[in-house]
């Protein structure tokens, strides 16, 4: 549940999950501009077909643009798909980050805890606790 909530606070802070909203919103639209002007897109489902293999793998070429607008659509999703790969890597990247600074925290403060508890501690604990110290050099 911590994790959801540390993906959740990097989505908010970065606003990555607007941006990826608006790339799904901008594929569908393309792919209905891409369904009026391509001849050889001849239904909604083919457009939207056609813009999914730009995103994933730059076409396959079972279907191609030919118009100016068409190409010009291909263009502009398969530059918007980039910086939404990059937005998606950098938040991946960034609750990672986040979530390992966190634990790394969080296991800092045990420690000092049990530094401060120091003269209460039983002999294995003080075994443990000499054995944590040597690890962390």
């Amino acid at each position: 549940m911590k994790k959801l909530r540390v993906l959740c606070m990097v989505l908010r802070k970065t606003r990555a999950g607007e941006i990826l909203l608006g790339f799904v919103g901008f594929l569908f639209l393309v792919a209905l501009v891409l369904w009026a002007v391509e001849p050889g897109i001849e239904t909604y489902r083919e457009a939207v077909w056609y813009c999914c293999a730009l995103v994933f793998t730059t076409g396959f070429g079972d279907v191609v643009a030919v118009t100016f607008v068409g190409r010009v659509c291909s263009i502009l999703i398969s530059c918007y798909s980039l910086f939404a790969v990059a937005v998606v890597t950098g938040v991946v990247v960034a609750y990672f980050n986040e979530t390992v600074h966190r634990q790394y925290d969080q296991a800092r403060l045990q420690f000092l805890d049990r530094l401060e508890r120091l003269p209460e501690l039983s002999p294995e604990e003080l075994e443990e606790l000499s054995r944590q110290a040597k690890q962390l050099r």
